[in-house]
């Protein structure tokens, strides 16, 4: 084994339990400003975003990249991502208007909008043992970085992360035009650290995207970080299950980089 591949979301850093508490946040927040009833706030907020987003004119794109309606909350996006990105600022508004006049409260005016970015932000934080296990494994890998989502999102996730300095290559699927599970963008990280699929290893919490995915390409190992309360399960078979970042190190002795 040469490489290891790691997932980002929910995989290194925080990603799905962050959201919730951004939004729980700004159902705090509206409950201050409007005097919301926060539980409805929340049923609502799940409710009508997954219905504005299907409104979205770059879905196909987005599910090909792994890209999903609470990203479009807080993303700041590039220009190559102009009608995305001009969609998700209304989409913003859209939502959080929405969710305050089914209260028949007055509509957002941007500042419950805002409030979910800043918190999403502020909340940020990796998975338990992400820095420390990527510390043990970086003498005896090239370590790879293979990430589904909006280009500038990711970069940003990463930077803030700290741990950008651990990967010796870092792939994010909106800058290929290709997504995990397909094994093409595999094919390109794999490519960046001179590994052939058979000496490599891929870690990722998704069966459906970085087991599948892992599969579909060739990769040797694949190892499904199970994480509680947010288990995707799909028809695939990891070679590993772990539940921290800290079993990882012992279940691949490396031969050293040399």
């Amino acid at each position: 084994m040469e490489a290891i591949l790691f997932d980002l979301d929910d995989t290194l850093v925080v990603d799905e339990a962050v959201s919730h508490e951004a939004m729980a946040a700004t159902a705090q927040l509206a409950a201050k400003l409007h005097d919301a009833d926060i539980p409805r706030f929340l049923a609502d907020a799940k409710t009508l975003s997954k219905s504005l987003w299907r409104g979205n004119p770059a879905l196909g794109w987005c599910n090909e990249m792994g890209v999903t309606a609470e990203e479009c909350l807080w993303a700041d996006m590039e220009d190559d991502l102009a009608n995305l990105r001009d969609w998700s600022l209304g989409f913003r508004h859209a939502l959080f208007d929405a969710v305050l006049r089914a209260q028949e409260l007055p509509g957002d005016d941007g500042a419950l909008a805002e409030a979910f970015a800043d918190s999403r932000r502020r909340l940020q934080r990796l998975m338990p043992d992400a820095r420390e296990t990527l510390a043990r494994l970086k003498s005896s890998f090239k370590i790879g970085l293979l990430t589904n989502g909006i280009p500038s999102l990711q970069r940003e996730k990463i930077a803030a992360s700290g741990l950008a300095g651990f990967f010796d290559e870092i792939t994010v699927s909106g800058e290929h035009g290709v997504g995990k599970p397909k094994p093409e963008i595999f094919r390109i990280i794999l490519g960046g650290l001179g590994t052939p699929p058979e000496r490599a290893a891929m870690v990722g919490n998704s069966l459906a995207r970085d087991i599948a995915g892992a599969r579909n390409a060739g990769v040797a190992r694949a190892i499904w970080l199970k994480v509680p309360g947010s288990e995707e399960y799909a028809e695939v078979i990891p070679d590993d299950t772990i539940i921290g970042l800290h079993e990882l190190p012992p279940l691949l002795p490396g031969p050293g980089r040399g």
